[in-house]
């Protein structure tokens, strides 16, 4: 029996994938998380009262910048030349009343004329984004936490599209 995983060899060692022979379409990819934080938090983020800065603005560009850096981090994905990136952001003041936390949603939307997809660069651009919410919070709220990282869509490529059928699981 051959191993479905393509990420390795004859041998049983890791390898890149070939994606030489593959059709170049446009892909793309969507992904989201969530950061759980206090309510005191989320007043000085929506206040501009974090001492490090615009907080979202900041994450945002980090994403960003996580997204283009993906290969550099994740050892066998593909160098990709990403035509867009785009990062948003869903935040609400009022508190769970199950929890008392408040949360910032992040969407990450990446897309690529290409021959491999982008779901790991949207991975990353959540993940990144997040981190830096917490880098730049942390001195008011250490209990900050991520919740829900995942890939929801993706569209392109020989497996065509995939839509995840239960968000928040």
């Amino acid at each position: 029996m051959t191993n479905p995983l393509t990420h390795f060899n004859e041998e049983g060692r890791a390898r890149m994938v070939d994606v030489g022979e593959k059709n170049s379409t446009q892909r793309i990819a969507v992904a989201t998380g969530q950061v759980y934080l206090q309510p005191s938090t989320m007043r000085l983020i929506k206040d501009g009262d974090i001492k490090k800065g615009d907080v979202l603005a900041v994450a945002q560009v980090a994403g960003i910048m996580g997204a283009k850096k993906t290969s550099d981090i994740i050892p066998m994905c593909h160098p990709l030349l990403l035509t867009n990136v785009d990062i948003a952001f869903d935040d609400n003041l009022e508190p769970d009343p199950t929890t008392g936390l408040c949360c910032i949603e992040i969407k990450a939307t990446v897309k690529v004329t290409g021959q491999t997809g982008v779901e790991m660069e949207a991975l990353t651009a959540v993940s990144i984004a997040a981190l830096t919410i917490y880098d730049m919070c942390k001195a008011v709220d250490r209990e900050m936490f991520f919740k829900n990282i995942g890939l929801i869509q993706k569209s392109g490529g020989k497996s065509g599209t995939f839509s995840k059928k239960r968000v928040g699981v």
